[in-house]
């Protein structure tokens, strides 16, 4: 294990002088409990879900690094009209990373624990930017024989997201389903299950090179957000599918309101006369993300049988219950390196995390430019 006990952990701290600091502390390697693993952590991506609390609502431009080679510290300005939102965790220095993968090299007594010692697994719970990490033998994912962790990093976030999207679709008596910055990591998984599944997708991106990458995986519906068409395009779209329900990252804008005006004007084609009170079709679209921090604008164009709501994953997995969440990991793991391929631009040590010259790219959430921390990286 880690040289005297100890090993590196990532840690997000944001002051009340409106300071965010990132560090990397040292702290004891940990000790399984009976039904408990140990896990020399390899690999750990950037999802945009750990950017919130990686970086706070700090400016990555005013990223300043500090401290040495091995021990860098980075600090960077949180302004002022967000410091409101940052109360609940001033003066916490909070570890970060909600997944990743590696291989278990301390169990606990229980016979489950033991019969993973030496087995490469993916597991889920926070504090993975980290060297080592303990978790419950039942809740890791062992993976297959020729998988690598960087091949399980990201098994759970994306994968079980773009499945309980399709989940909650078919819950809600959906049909077909929209999404939206469709060309991410996780877009391209829900063309795949899609395809597979016969489940008619419409996606929108942003650039015409995402709407070329989508296609190229067999996506039948793409339309691009910066087109003059777009709405034209959209409405084509929606009335080839029957597409009622749409999962939003963009979260800012007037994109959620475009979907569902596109959505009323297909429901009143169909119906037929018209109505003071729009369709009686319901639409709904659910914000999962924030790529747009700025208001959700609504034009109210799309009748009276509509919803808006946040989505999240964690409660998915909570209201689908133990039997198919476990039915839906086990489809990942089957899947690892076909529909659930990841795919990054860099693989970085937890002290490369910390370079300003990285932040400023991976915090963009760009497309392509998923980052993997590798917390071992370069140490025996």
């Amino acid at each position: 294990m880690a040289q005297q006990g100890v090993g590196l952990q990532l840690r997000s701290l944001v002051k009340d002088t409106g300071e965010l600091e990132l560090s990397l502390a040292e702290v004891p390697v940990p000790q399984p409990a009976d039904d408990e693993i140990v896990v020399r952590v390899e690999a750990s991506p950037i999802n945009p879900s750990d950017l919130g609390l990686l970086l706070g609502a700090a400016d990555p431009a005013s990223a300043k690094a500090s401290g040495s080679k091995d021990r860098p510290v980075l600090t960077a300005t949180v302004p002022a009209p967000f410091m409101r939102a940052m109360a609940p965790r001033l003066g916490e220095s909070m570890p970060v990373g909600n997944e990743g993968a590696g291989v278990v090299v301390a169990a606990g007594a229980s016979p489950q624990a033991q019969a993973l010692m030496g087995k490469t697994v993916a597991i889920l719970g926070g504090a993975m930017y980290a060297q080592y990490r303990a978790i419950k033998a039942a809740d890791a994912l062992v993976l297959p024989d020729d998988a690598t962790p960087a091949d399980g990093a990201s098994c759970f976030v994306n994968p079980l997201t773009a499945l309980g999207m399709v989940g909650t679709m078919r819950a809600e008596g959906h049909t077909g389903l929209v999404h939206t910055a469709a060309a991410s990591n996780l877009g391209q998984m829900l063309v795949k299950i899609c395809l597979q599944d016969g489940v008619p997708l419409v996606n929108i991106v942003r650039k015409p090179d995402q709407a070329a990458l989508l296609k190229g995986l067999g996506a039948e519906h793409v339309v691009d957000s910066s087109s003059a068409s777009f709405m034209d395009d959209l409405v084509a779209a929606l009335a080839a599918t029957n597409a009622t329900i749409a999962f939003d990252a963009i979260g800012g804008g007037r994109l959620a309101g475009q979907i569902l005006t596109a959505m009323e004007i297909v429901a009143g084609r169909k119906a037929g006369g018209f109505t003071r009170y729009g369709s009686s079709t319901h639409k709904q679209v659910y914000i999962y993300g924030g790529l747009d921090t700025g208001p959700t604008e609504l034009n109210r164009a799309f009748g009276m049988a509509w919803g808006i709501g946040g989505w999240l994953l964690t409660y998915f997995i909570q209201k689908a219950g133990p039997e198919e969440a476990q039915r839906l990991r086990q489809r990942v793991a089957d899947e690892l390196k076909t529909t659930f391929a990841s795919h990054y631009a860099k693989e970085i040590s937890l002290a490369e995390a910390l370079d300003p010259a990285n932040i400023a790219v991976y915090a963009k959430r760009s497309t392509g430019a998923k980052y993997l921390i590798n917390p071992n990286k370069g140490l025996a």
